[in-house]
């Protein structure tokens, strides 16, 4: 019995290394899936840096909006009267003396379909 044991023993010495690792390895392909995939993981991480420069490229653009707009009342306010006329015509409709204006009107849409003709083949 003995013999046996110290075969073992000797088994276990020589491949400690190989045991340890595939021991390494079951325990670094599991962890790495997480770093990857897991709910922080770096799909997750890459996806909300790309909504973030979305969401930042947003914040300019209203704020590129938001000082258009500001420079607006701010002329509004000061009394401006290019500014002021150009507002009362648009909002207002009002024009000057002499004037002529021009505008399209839009029909309003039949909500039945297009009737298809019956005498097609007549001539």
């Amino acid at each position: 019995m003995k013999v046996t044991i110290r075969n073992g023993e000797r088994w276990f010495y020589r491949m400690r290394r190989v045991l340890a690792t595939l021991c390494l390895a079951a325990l670094t392909v599991p962890i790495g899936y997480k770093v990857v995939f897991g709910a922080n993981g770096m799909k997750v991480w890459q996806g909300k840096k790309a909504e973030a420069t979305r969401l930042q490229q947003e914040i300019e653009r209203m704020r590129n909006d938001q000082e258009k707009l500001q420079r607006r009342v701010d002329g509004l306010r000061r009394g401006d009267p290019p500014l002021i006329e150009k507002e009362a015509r648009e909002q207002l409709g009002y024009v000057k003396p002499g004037e002529v204006v021009l505008f399209e009107q839009k029909g309003k849409m039949d909500p039945r379909p297009p009737a298809i003709a019956s005498n097609i083949d007549q001539k």
